[in-house]
């Protein structure tokens, strides 16, 4: 009879498998840093976090605050706000990453306030960043970033919008459904992309949503995965919104918005690399100590084979998004085309090991708690976790036409 997995943590295969010679001084002690953070803040609920049921009341509060109590979310911003650091994008994806490998779907709510709204609050006049970056960076707001509707996600060209910011004298009059929005139902703001009335163009804007007529929260989607990214519709209707709080110029938001998405993506390919680390040490511990037919399961060239191939591999794909980082750093703002190879590859990536994982497991790996002696198990949720990475922020079908249009050319892909 299989003998069940142990409950308690992997060893970590990376420590002895992957060697930082390539990171700028500056960034070095961020993943240790923020190991330690999610181990105390995150880690005590994380598998409570991956089964909950998402209702109003389920936001991740403890692991939020206390991520933003460990100066996690300072990583992104320069200056007096920020964390010190040279290469804030490369800092803040090993961040992702070190999450990722504990809950993917907080991860997803990590992106959503100090990745994509991070980015595009550097559009923001600068009294409002004086007064919002300090509340996001301790964790006392949240904020959301919404571009996708219900009948537009990877097209967010103007005509596909339904979202319409009015212009008037004194500002933007905005009506519209927002769909999919992470941190909404508790979010104090969210950057908003908007078609403009005026024109064909988009134009970004920062709107609170607290105590905000004209503006309602949908009740919170209940999805296969990532239970801790609650995610909810914002509907406006009429919502007056002033001109200072257009981020960047209006008419110019698609450019404001796909800028933060291509930071996002690489985000995202961080945290693929983490559920894809988590399940590899997994399955590598579960082979170590599972026999079958009277030999342990590590002893068959199949599976140290496939685990090999998956260890080479998120290598290749953590060099890949760092490699992406690490050029929007040094001023490529698109960070192309290695962030849509990074996102999509690692994205699959997780996937792919994530079943491999749940093979080397068997039952056990579909298992989320044994009726008979309440033991618990990590596979089922990293496996239905994994599957929303190869989708937002960038489906890796759209992300492969861009590859091939930086490949073969874009007077031939269109």
């Amino acid at each position: 009879m299989a003998t069940a997995p142990p409950s308690t943590s992997p060893d970590r295969t990376q420590d002895r498998l992957w060697h930082d010679v390539f990171l700028p001084d500056d960034v070095k002690d961020v993943r240790a840093d923020v190991r330690a953070a999610v181990a105390e803040h995150l880690a005590p609920t994380a598998r409570e976090i991956g089964r909950q049921l998402e209702t109003p009341d389920a936001f991740p509060w403890e692991a939020f605050r206390g991520l933003a109590s460990a100066g996690v979310f300072a990583y992104p911003f320069e200056g007096e706000h920020g964390a010190g650091l040279t290469h804030r994008t490369l800092g803040t994806c090993i961040a992702t990453e070190e999450i990722a490998y504990e809950s993917s779907s907080i991860a997803g709510v990590y992106d959503g306030q100090c990745i994509l709204v991070a980015q595009t609050l550097r559009w923001a006049e600068d009294h409002i960043k004086a007064e919002l970056l300090p509340k996001l960076i301790s964790g006392e707001q949240v904020f959301s970033f919404a571009t996708t509707e219900p009948d537009a996600s990877s097209d967010l060209t103007p005509s596909a919008l339904k979202t319409v910011a009015t212009r008037t004298e004194d500002g933007f009059t905005v009506t519209g459904r927002k769909r999919w929005i992470t941190n909404s139902i508790v979010a104090d703001w969210v950057c908003m992309l908007c078609r403009d009335g005026e024109e064909d163009a988009c134009t970004m804007l920062l709107i609170p949503l607290k105590d905000n007529r004209g503006v309602s929260i949908g009740p919170p989607d209940t999805k296969m995965g990532h239970h801790g990214q609650i995610t909810a519709d914002i509907v406006l209707e009429d919502v007056h919104v002033p001109h200072d709080h257009c981020l960047g110029q209006p008419g110019r938001g698609l450019g404001v918005a796909l800028g933060s998405l291509a930071a996002g993506r690489v985000g995202i390919a961080a945290a693929g690399v983490g559920v894809a680390q988590a399940a590899l040490d997994l399955a590598v511990a579960r082979v170590r100590e599972r026999k079958l037919f009277g030999k342990l399961i590590g002893e068959m060239q199949h599976w140290q084979y496939r685990l090999a191939a998956h260890a080479t591999e998120i290598e290749c794909a953590r060099s890949l998004y760092q490699k992406a980082a690490m050029r929007m750093d040094l001023g490529d703002r698109s960070g192309e085309p290695e962030a849509s190879m990074a996102k999509s590859y690692a994205t699959r990536l997780a996937n792919d090991v994530a079943r491999d994982a749940l093979q080397v497991h068997g039952g056990y790996g579909f298992a989320r708690q044994m009726g008979a002696t309440g033991e618990t198990y990590r596979l089922e949720e990293i496996y239905r976790d994994a599957k929303i990475l190869e989708i937002f922020e960038g489906a890796n079908e759209v992300l492969q036409w861009v590859i091939a249009r930086h490949l073969i050319g874009r007077d031939v892909t269109g």
